[in-house]
C-alpha cells in the first residue's frame, strides 16, 4: 500500500545534492540580471531590463539535471508493495502429515493403506525437486519427524520407517498435527499441507475448525482409501478444517495433481515474501524521453539568435 512507500536503497538520495548545486549554477548562468547587478543600482535594474530579455529555449543541461532527479530515484528503488516468494525457490513449501495408526496397515489398498501413502509420497517428492518439504507423522500424539529440508532422500528414508510400532500413543490428534504443519511452514516462508489419513476422529471436529479459524494454510485431504463409506466418512469428519480431497488413484493423476495444486499454493494464499518489489524501472520511458532531444542535430550548439 502507499503507506508502506519507501526506497530500497535510499543512501542514493544523498546524489541529490550535486544536483541542486548544479541547478542553481545553470540559474545564475542563465540569469540576464545577473551580470548587471553588481554595477546598476537594484531601483534601476527593471527598467533597464524591461522589454530586453525573452525566455529562452529549454536548456540542455535543464534536462541532463531532471535526467540526473530521475535516474537517481529509479537507482534508489521506489517500492510500496512486497513481491511474491522469488521463483528461485521454484515451488512451494510442502507439509506432509501422516496418520500412522493400526488402522493404516490394513490390506484392501495393496499392498497396504501406509505402504502405498509411502509410495505416492516418493512419487510427489520426485515432482518436487529441490522444494523444500517436511513431514509430520501423528496418531495419539503429533511429532515433526523431519523439518523443512530439500533432500528429498531423508523425508523418503523417514517415511519408509514410519510403523504405528514406534507410536507413543493410539488416537487422533489430527488438528495437533496440522498446528505443527503450521509450524515447520511459517519457517519456510509458507506453503501447504498434504493431509494423509484413513479416518478422523469425530471428537476432533471442535479442534480443527479452532485450527482452521486461526490458519489460513490450504490443506488437501489425501486418503488412501477406495470409494466406500469409510472414504465418506473421512470427507465428512474432515471438512472443519477446509480440507480438498484428492481422490487416490491407479496411476499418476494423484500425484500430478497434488504437486501442481502445491506448486504455487503461497502465492494463491496471498503470502508475500521478505522482498520488496522493485518499481525504480517505471521511471526508464521518462528518462529515454528526457534525453530523445539530446539526438537532434545541433541541440547542443549555443546559436547567435539566442
Amino acid at each position: 500500500m502507499i503507506g508502506d512507500f519507501h526506497f530500497i536503497r535510499p543512501w542514493w538520495l544523498i546524489t541529490l545534492l550535486p544536483l541542486a548545486l548544479l541547478i542553481w549554477a545553470i540559474y545564475r548562468r542563465q540569469d540576464p540580471a545577473q551580470a548587471w547587478r553588481k554595477i546598476v543600482a537594484p531601483n534601476l535594474l527593471p527598467f533597464l531590463l524591461s522589454g530586453t530579455t525573452q525566455r529562452t529555449r529549454l536548456s540542455p543541461l535543464f534536462l541532463i539535471a531532471i535526467g540526473w532527479l530521475v535516474s537517481v530515484l529509479g537507482i534508489a528503488g521506489p517500492t510500496w508493495r512486497r513481491e511474491p516468494v522469488p521463483f528461485a525457490d521454484e515451488t512451494a513449501a510442502l507439509a506432509i502429515v501422516v496418520k500412522v495408526s493400526p488402522s493404516m496397515k490394513v490390506e484392501d489398498v495393496q499392498p497396504d493403506r501406509l505402504t502405498r501413502a509411502v509410495q505416492k509420497i516418493h512419487d510427489l517428492l520426485g515432482k518436487r525437486r529441490g522444494a523444500k518439504t517436511s513431514l509430520i507423522a501423528y496418531s495419539g500424539s503429533a511429532h515433526v519427524v523431519m523439518p523443512v529440508t530439500t533432500d528429498a532422500g531423508i523425508i523418503n528414508t523417514f517415511a519408509q520407517a514410519l510403523d504405528p510400532k514406534i507410536m507413543p500413543n493410539e488416537g487422533d490428534v489430527a488438528a495437533d498435527a496440522l498446528r505443527l504443519a503450521d509450524q515447520t511452514l511459517a519457517n519456510a516462508g509458507s506453503g501447504s499441507i498434504v493431509w494423509i489419513t484413513d479416518s478422523v476422529a469425530p471428537e476432533q471436529g471442535t479442534a480443527l475448525a479452532r485450527w482452521r479459524a486461526q490458519s489460513r494454510t490450504t490443506v488437501r485431504l489425501f486418503p488412501p482409501l477406495l470409494a466406500g463409506s469409510e472414504l465418506d466418512a473421512v470427507k465428512a469428519n474432515a471438512h472443519k478444517a477446509g480440507a480438498t480431497l484428492v481422490r487416490l488413484s491407479a496411476d499418476d493423476s494423484d500425484i500430478d495433481s497434488l504437486a501442481r495444486a502445491a506448486k504455487f499454493s503461497n502465492v494463491a494464499s496471498g503470502e508475500k515474501g521478505d522482498r520488496w518489489e522493485e518499481s525504480g524501472y517505471w521511471l526508464t520511458p521518462i528518462l529515454f524521453g528526457l534525453f530523445l532531444p539530446f539526438f537532434r542535430k545541433g541541440w547542443m550548439t549555443t546559436t547567435a539568435s539566442q
